[in-house]
């Protein structure tokens, strides 16, 4: 009216006929809903409407290509296949978007599809408020109240009894408010499980149907549902509750990484699945904290004691270590060395090859099995917190792969079900199984032959940094700390971390090519079998050089005179004097290290550089005029494979503190860092970074928990080799027991004893130095043989067997004595705790009580209002259920 009024003024005082008002009145009418429009804030979850609740968005884009109307047609029938299932859909125009390219489609669950779907997918709701006490509080709880979070993040809803939803019950349910009784997790959920089956029309005699066909075909270029607010501020709706921006305050910030997780809230904005992860990562870290703890006093032992050790004393000693005359560590070019020259390295490998070093070890098999026994009840109370506990027969019943029925046009009946359903003919599988099984096992072969390529580089190249050291004068003031042992293996462990990082970025989409090859029949089973596949190939390209390092370098050398050569041209690698625990520890350190930097880097800031180039035109636009749903589809993807590789690096990280942790007793503290860090960064990331993902059920880690049992016995055994192969700690033990000849210092003389002598006249040509200005007339090298003047020439000497002995019973105990330990602790500890189980007994019982009286009721009021002869019937069976429920 009150613009009716100026104009009226207006047109009076311009004298503007009656024809012309009415023209003009029509195009301000025309214009005012566009402009009311743009000032409304886009910000926002709801359609236009500002009460319906979008639950997910589709995007694409509208260009003209030779495709054009293909896609035009599949995404019409596609939507009104959507609009048929009952959703309701409001579409934004390009003209609307902020690049003016990009066209979306809002989609909104009504309450029909909700409890539809909700029946179909066998989703608990709550049916009474939990009364079962809480359990008795820790009396630690004062001490550890600055780590805790508000009662209100940590538990954002009240804790229920629930059960299964049925159209039928709804009076059972606590429905308050139909718009918020389901989650927006689960809102998103039942609404990726509508477009994941939805069809879109027949191509090529074949029927197609979902979404993800429509994303890959380029029909779609995007699906997500919406974070319901920005992460750094609150929504101005009041009826948004903004738990997003809970979570980035109260998680997602590095400087909160000594707060504990908001595990519920998590939950319930991201879905059991992430959740689990989430628990499970936490938990990890929890653990590390013992082994980190521990690690770092064995490290300190060795440090302290240092000066303490008499092998390094001895090699340090130039009337020792400096009279010692070393033979050539390759054919010809090297030149004879003096012991002394590795003094410091000795004194370093001292910091790793202690006595400490066996009680850490054994500390560390029993952690491992603590580690997951412990794990296991933490996962069963989850379970039931999170309503869980029957979920695992329902997940192989609902999570049947659209890719699959697509896919399998050969039916078959369900013994179980009774109903014909899609199969994979078992010639087809075998086949597609003989191709996936080859192309894995050629992958793994190109690592092993990247691995002897690595080796044949330390080989071909320890001549020239011997040469190069010796006849540089810059190098000379390192030369004792930098050997040409160390350089060697330093360079040769960064270009094996490179080789690592480019074969797992090429297998990577080999494992998910091939794995989508076999078609899958369940999301489990799909993910069983890629993680199998990824796990196996990571774990040979991640740990072959260290295997190496640890079993195989310095074993099998020969002596002078008769070195053993690989492809009889290159001769194989010599241990340090020292040993090789210390190359063993400069491998594990750069790989593991490499791994970490490497990964926050992928994770962290790529993601965000992403991110910001996507979102340069957006930032000069108004607040208001930046939709909800532009903003995420700035964001980049969360996919269905998100947490694979997120479970995939911890498990790797996992196999680096527990397999090779005897020549690294600091790997737990780093993993620890690593993952305080790591923490915070996959919470940031998915907070702030990527889009909201689609909410999925997981009632546990899954196959991922079968791998940890695996590398927790593996761990034992790489462990006890590597003490007993790798170490010095057998011979010099010994030595103390059987060759010691001093009472006041047992350990003088060890270096001399284990060093063998080799007279320079029996070099053959190949061999034999070119230079010998010093003339010596015998060289010393590491072995346990009978010097040239014995009748048994250069044989193995029976101190050698009788080490050789030591070491194999050293295993063969270290290993039953670990392994009873394992069993026994993982016998003495349940899986779940006795309180979980008598609350998830207690919350059957009443469950399945109200069920029943809720049905009695039914029943008496059918009855009085005049039932039939099967009625009564019923009213006797629901009473005698509800007698036998008391009674169990």
């Amino acid at each position: 009216m009150l613009i009716e009024a100026i104009l009226g003024n207006f047109f009076v005082l311009c004298y503007v006929s009656e024809q012309q008002q009415y023209l003009f009145f029509l195009i301000i009418c025309l214009c005012l809903p566009q402009i009311d429009k743009r000032h409304q804030s886009k910000d926002s979850i709801f359609f236009r409407d500002g009460v319906r609740r979008i639950d997910f968005v589709l995007a694409y884009v509208d260009d003209l290509n030779k495709e054009w109307e293909k896609k035009l047609e599949r995404r019409k029938e596609f939507e009104r296949n959507l609009e048929n299932a009952g959703l309701k859909l409001e579409r934004e125009d390009k003209k609307e978007s902020e690049d003016g390219k990009i066209c979306f489609v809002k989609i909104h669950a009504t309450w029909d599809v909700l409890i539809t779907y909700a029946e179909v997918l066998n989703i608990k709701v709550p049916i009474k408020e939990n009364d079962i006490p809480s359990t008795v509080e820790n009396p630690l709880d004062c001490m550890l109240a600055p780590l805790r979070l508000p009662e209100k993040v940590m538990h954002p809803e009240p804790d229920y009894f629930t059960a299964p939803f049925s159209r039928d019950k709804q009076e059972l349910y606590l429905i308050n408010d139909e718009s918020t009784f389901f989650s927006p997790s689960m809102r998103n959920r039942i609404v990726n499980y509508i477009l994941t089956r939805c069809p879109y029309g027949t191509e090529e005699g074949k029927k197609k149907f979902g979404i993800k066909r429509l994303l890959n075909n380029g029909t779609y270029s995007a699906a997500y549902p919406l974070h319901d607010c920005q992460y750094w501020k609150k929504a101005n709706d009041p009826n948004c509750e903004s738990e997003r921006y809970t979570l980035y305050m109260e998680w997602a910030r590095f400087l909160r990484f000594y707060k504990e997780q908001p595990l519920d809230l998590i939950r319930k904005y991201y879905g059991e699945k992430i959740g689990i992860y989430f628990a499970w990562l936490g938990f990890y870290t929890e653990m590390l904290f013992l082994a980190a703890v521990v690690g770092l006093i064995c490290f300190l032992y060795g440090l302290f004691t240092m000066d303490e050790n008499m092998s390094s004393k001895e090699i340090c000693d130039p009337a020792i270590g400096g009279e010692i005359i070393m033979c050539p560590l390759c054919d010809q070019d090297c030149e004879y060395w003096r012991l002394n020259t590795t003094c410091e390295s000795s004194q370093y490998s001292h910091l790793f090859d202690n006595v400490a070093t066996l009680f850490f070890a054994i500390f560390m098999g029993i952690w491992v099995t603590l580690f997951l026994e412990f794990w296991k009840r933490r996962q069963a109370r989850l379970k039931y917190e999170w309503d869980l506990v029957d979920f695992e027969e329902e997940q192989q019943q609902l999570q049947l792969r659209p890719e699959y029925e697509a896919k399998c046009t050969h039916k078959k009946k369900n013994p179980v079900t009774q109903e014909m359903e899609p199969y994979l003919p078992i010639t087809s599988q075998a086949v597609r199984f003989c191709i996936s099984g080859t192309t894995v096992l050629f992958w793994v072969s190109l690592i092993i032959a990247s691995m002897i390529a690595v080796i044949v580089y330390r080989l071909a190249v320890y001549a020239a940094f011997a040469s190069l050291m010796e006849n540089t004068q810059t190098l000379q003031p390192i030369s004792g700390l930098l050997t040409p042992q160390l350089a060697t293996s330093v360079t040769a462990s960064c270009l094996n971390f490179v080789i690592i990082m480019i074969l797992n970025f090429l297998y990577e989409r080999i494992a998910i090519w091939i794995t989508d090859m076999e078609i899958p029949r369940t999301h489990m089973e799909y993910e069983n079998r890629l993680t199998m596949k990824m796990f196996l190939f990571q774990f040979v390209n991640y740990y072959s050089s260290c295997f190496y390092v640890a079993f195989f370098k310095g074993k099998f050398v020969g002596y002078p005179g008769a070195y053993t050569y690989m492809f009889n041209r290159w001769r194989n690698e010599e241990c340090d004097p020292a040993g090789c625990l210390i190359e063993l520890t400069t491998q594990l350190t750069i790989v593991m290290a490499g791994k970490q930097i490497w990964g926050n880097i992928q994770e962290a800031i790529v993601p965000w550089i992403c991110n910001w180039w996507g979102r340069r035109k957006a930032r000069n636009n108004p607040e208001n005029l930046y939709s909800r749903w532009e903003q995420d589809h700035d964001l980049q993807t969360f996919g269905a494979l998100g947490l694979f590789y997120e479970y995939l690096e911890m498990v790797i990280q996992f196999g680096f503190i527990t397999l090779f942790v005897a020549s690294f007793p600091l790997a737990p503290l780093l993993a620890l860092m690593n993952n305080i860090l790591e923490i915070r960064v996959d919470s940031w990331k998915l907070t702030t970074q990527y889009r909201r993902p689609v909410a999925a059920k997981a009632h546990s880690i899954g196959v991922w928990q079968e791998i940890l049992n695996g590398m927790a016995i593996l761990s034992v055994v790489t462990n006890a080799f590597i003490v007993a192969f790798t170490s010095d700690m057998i011979p010099r033990l010994v030595y103390y027991y059987t060759a010691s000849e001093n009472e006041d210092s047992p350990m003088s003389g060890y270096i001399n004893n284990s060093l063998s002598v080799f007279q320079i006249s029996d070099f053959p040509d190949r061999n034999k130095p070119k230079l010998n200005p010093e003339n010596f007339v015998i060289c010393r090298y590491r072995d346990y043989r009978y010097p040239p003047d014995h009748e048994k020439k250069y044989l193995h000497s029976m101190q050698f067997w009788h080490i050789l002995a030591a070491k194999l019973a050293f295993i063969i105990i270290m290993e039953h004595v670990v392994f009873i330990v394992k069993f026994f602790v993982a016998w003495m500890i349940p899986d779940v705790p006795a309180d979980v189980k008598a609350k998830i007994k207690r919350e059957k019982y009443l469950t399945q009580k109200i069920l029943y009286e809720y049905e009695f009721e039914k029943l008496k009021e059918r009855l009085c209002q005049g039932g039939k002869q099967a009625t009564e019937e019923e009213f006797i069976t629901t009473e005698g259920r509800m007698e036998l429920s008391r009674a169990m």
